[in-house]
């Protein structure tokens, strides 16, 4: 196999100050042409001038500079594999100010990348499209040529020429409108010139669309574009957008710099949002809220989801990573300080304590693999950027800035963001940037210490042990890095970790703070009862596990009955406990005890983050012939929490009982309680034939047990609920429940209808995974995915959509036998976007394996008495 040509990024002896974008969309042959007037700066006298250039065709190109013109003569090569086409000048360009100009034209793809076509449904039936864009990262190049890297700078003057009765919109607040001379029907609308920006954070979308507008307290106009006849169902983002415009602003202590915020619901789409610089696209289920049709859990995303993209406007579009080496600083800030707004706007949702099991935990299940990745990865050709848009760049970034942020304290935190904000406006920046600026602010050696945790991967496990000495307590505590497989790390890998200790009489705040710098420390803790609990990792801020001798672990066992132990503490305590236990560094059925006292828990996201790693538990013992005894084992430690919260809502209850109803029914009616899955039933037909309708907080969980309990007569009435919805988020639920079934016609079916022309593609991989819950469709699953794998390849190829896939389908496997089998099949068919997917899952089917050879028969014995 030859060698990857070393990748380079583009010479810098040009570099352009303006683009100057005439675009014009015909959303009926599906194509676009164009026309731009690039003004530039010759740095250094050259012949060439390499542009990135995807897919597109370009002709008619002229240079004015100063003193020296060229209107022919330009010879054009394309490079399909640098995604570049060079113009080669017939003699050397001056050092000076000059414009080049071309035209051009392209396809409007169904990639969902670069200008793009979304497709949607008239209010009058008719099968229409929208042309929108999506071009990070690396994806203006299939727009328009240009100099397609972040740090390279420049403002853009945009102009649309549209079918006169079609929305257009774009960054920056329209300027003028005509109607285009040779054809009325068509208008020309001109856009305000933008301030100075990346080419990924530009944006156009031209399309059919209603909206709602508000200001915000300082004047800004937001507008929220649903599609035509929805735009009620923007109301909740648009009031979300309203708080959290003036929350950053008073953050960051820095004005929201442009005129006008738009939130559009793109029909085809790709990621979850996307934050192009004052025109904000997302997926439909991330923006619109129906007020009737909507749960709680849909709701909570949408907040979520508009406070990190919001965020950005700021973190990074403001201030940009200079490479996307530093994607992490974008994305793993948002994805922290989105909870931070959340908090702000919504105090009920307790959404710190969500984030515990949403990222937290996500990232340490993922940095303890051998096939993670640090935080900061040194990025090359944007072929491998997609593949570090993963829970480490994300999740991981924003647990380690949540802990940075606890332990630099919000005033100083603040202070800091606000000079980094301030020092590199409309620049861009690499990660010590931010760390000289909260260092300064805080006198605390932050590069020293967060170095450890941006530049090596994976993250320490903390071994205690202790002495009482009166009411003292010595601690000695060491640490090591944290494998997957228990295995230990023979690069001697620190960390300087942020340690806190909280104790039976003071549970909530730490009673000592220190930070780790060594291998191992001695610490005395004064104060604290001979027989009170002891625990490291206060609230679970900090990004490290910790194991505990027997004597501690047993002292905290009363506090999870009895529930004085605070919730992201019970939380992270078993979340650590499975995780040990994953290892082979506990014994799996020692958890299961300890899981027992969980049986009186009351809180919504302890018992989310339980029933995941219940879920990853079961998983394994679908294998066996004790998978029952195991759902017995379930069905007893939920019967108590499900009597607790029942079938009905109480007037005013709290946003986390709902969520809770819902996860509580899901989980007790698929481990088989019968009087829940007859309940079900009988809702499900009372919804269908229309004599009472479903809240939507309950349609999920619903649909689940019933399918999975149901047979062909369910599974059609589903499918008749998802052909007669105009909802999307409904339409998802469904598609997520499809498999939920396991009889192999109807699951076969459901994967032959996951690429039908009923489902979106960007919906197809979640129909996909949805049949992955059962060893049968498990197995089906990684079938039609491998007969089916050229036409999906192609479909998402160089998007995350398709490591979602991978990861989905294979990742719980549990026999050597299927690891081998997975290894093979990518041999043969390299996914390179994905190859850092594959080689997690593998190493998951094999981590899945060991620990059901090393506990499946002690398992087996401590689950005989449930039946």
């Amino acid at each position: 196999m030859s060698e990857k040509k070393p990748f380079n990024r583009l010479p810098k002896n040009v570099i352009p100050v303006n683009y100057a974008i005439r675009l014009k969309p015909d959303l009926s042959k599906l194509t676009f042409e164009g026309h731009q007037d690039i003004s530039v700066v010759t740095n250094t006298s050259t012949k060439s001038i390499i542009l990135n250039c995807s897919e597109i065709e370009v002709s008619g190109v002229k240079f004015h500079g100063e003193d020296q013109a060229f209107d022919n003569g330009i010879q054009l090569s394309y490079s399909k594999e640098d995604e570049t086409v060079t113009l080669a000048f017939p003699e050397e360009l001056k050092v000076g100010k000059g414009t080049i100009s071309m035209s051009f034209v392209g396809q409007l793809n169904d990639k969902m990348k670069g200008f793009y076509r979304s497709k949607y449904t008239s209010v009058d039936g008719e099968e229409r499209f929208a042309a929108v864009t999506q071009f990070e990262p690396t994806d203006a190049r299939l727009a328009f040529p240009c100099w397609d890297e972040p740090a390279i700078k420049a403002t853009f003057d945009i102009t649309l020429v549209v079918p006169k009765d079609r929305v257009a919109l774009s960054n920056m607040p329209v300027k003028s409108e005509t109607p285009l001379e040779s054809d009325e029907t068509w208008r020309v609308v001109t856009f305000d010139r933008t301030p100075i920006m990346s080419t990924y954070l530009l944006a156009f979308v031209v399309g059919e669309f209603d909206y709602i507008e508000s200001h915000d307290s300082d004047g800004v106009l937001i507008r929220v574009f649903t599609p035509v006849g929805k735009k009620e169902q923007g109301r909740f983002a648009l009031d979300v957008a309203v708080k959290t415009l003036p929350f950053y602003k008073n953050y960051f202590d820095v004005p929201y710099p442009l005129p006008k915020m738009d939130l559009i619901a793109i029909a085809d789409f790709a990621a979850g949002a996307m934050e192009n610089w004052g025109l904000i696209t997302y997926r439909e289920t991330a923006l619109i809220v129906d007020p009737t049709q909507s749960s709680a859990a849909s709701k909570q995303r949408v907040a979520l989801v508009v406070g990190h993209e919001i965020a950005h406007q700021w973190f990074g579009n403001l201030v940009t990573m200079e490479w996307w080496t530093h994607l992490w600083l974008n994305e793993g800030f948002a994805s922290w300080i989105e909870y931070l707004c959340v908090d702000h706007c919504f105090p009920d949702y307790d959404i710190w304590t969500q984030f515990a099991t949403s990222d937290f935990t996500r990232a340490l299940e993922l940095d303890a693999l051998k096939n993670s990745h640090p935080i900061e990865v040194a990025v090359g050709h944007p072929s491998e950027v997609d593949e570090i848009f993963d829970a480490i760049s994300y999740s991981k970034g924003a647990s380690v800035i949540r802990m940075l942020h606890d332990y630099i304290g919000d005033e100083d935190f603040k202070k800091g963001m606000h000079q980094y904000l301030t020092e590199h406006q409309y620049k861009n920046t690499f990660t010590e940037d931010l760390w000289k600026s909260l260092g300064e602010a805080s006198n605390k050696p932050i590069e020293k210490i967060m170095s450890t945790w941006t530049e090596q991967m994976g993250y320490p496990v903390l071994r205690v042990k202790q002495q009482k000495d009166g009411n003292k307590r010595i601690l000695t505590i060491s640490q090591e890095k944290f494998t997957a497989d228990g295995s230990s790390d023979e690069k001697g890998s620190l960390w300087m970790v942020p340690i806190s200790v909280s104790t039976a009489s003071s549970p909530v705040k730490a009673v000592h703070k220190f930070v780790l710098d060594t291998k191992e420390q001695t610490i005395t803790v004064d104060n604290v009862a001979a027989n009170d609990w002891l625990k490291i990792n206060t609230g679970g801020i900090g990004f490290y596990r910790t194991l505990y001798p027997e004597d501690m672990l047993e002292s905290l066992i009363p506090a999870i009955r009895n529930q004085t132990m605070p919730p992201r503490d019970r939380l992270g305590l078993q979340n650590d406990l499975f995780a040990l236990a994953r290892a082979g560094l506990l014994s799996t059925t020692s958890v299961l005890k300890v899981v027992e006292a969980f049986d009186k828990e009351t809180d919504y996201t302890v018992w989310s983050d339980l029933s995941t790693n219940l879920t990853s538990i079961s998983i394994l013992l679908q294998y066996t012939d004790y998978h029952d005894n195991f759902k017995a084992f379930v069905r007893k430690l939920f019967t108590p929490v499900m009597a607790t919260v029942g079938w009905d809502a109480a007037p005013d209850e709290g946003h986390l009982i709902a969520l809770l109803r819902s996860l509580v029914i899901g989980r007790i009616g698929r481990a088989g309680n019968q009087d829940v899955i007859n309940e079900a039933k009988s809702r499900f037909a009372a919804h269908c034939d229309g004599t009472k309708q479903l809240p939507a907080d309950l349609r999920g969980p619903v649909y689940a047990v019933v399918l999975k309990y149901g047979g062909e007569k369910e599974y059609e009435a589903l499918l008749k609920l998802y052909r007669a919805s105009d909802l999307q988020e409904e339409k998802v639920r469904i598609l997520h429940s499809l498999g939920a079934n396991i009889d192999a016609n109807l699951l076969k079916r459901t994967l032959d209808f996951s690429i039908g022309n009923e489902v979106r593609s960007n919906d197809t991989v979640f129909v996909i995974g949805g049949a992955t819950g059962s060893l049968e469709g498990r197995e089906l699953a990684w079938k039609f995915v491998s007969d089916n794998w050229k036409f999906l390849h192609e479909r998402y190829s160089g998007g995350f959509l398709l490591s979602r896939l991978v990861k989905t389908t294979t990742e719980y496997f549990v026999t050597e036998e299927k690891a081998k089998e997975v290894e093979a099949f990518f041999k043969l068919n390299p996914a390179p976007a994905a190859e850092r997917t594959i080689q997690q899952s593998l190493e998951n089917i094999r981590l899945n394996a060991d620990q059901l050879r090393r506990d499946g028969n002690s398992i087996k014995e401590f689950l005989s008495s449930f039946s």
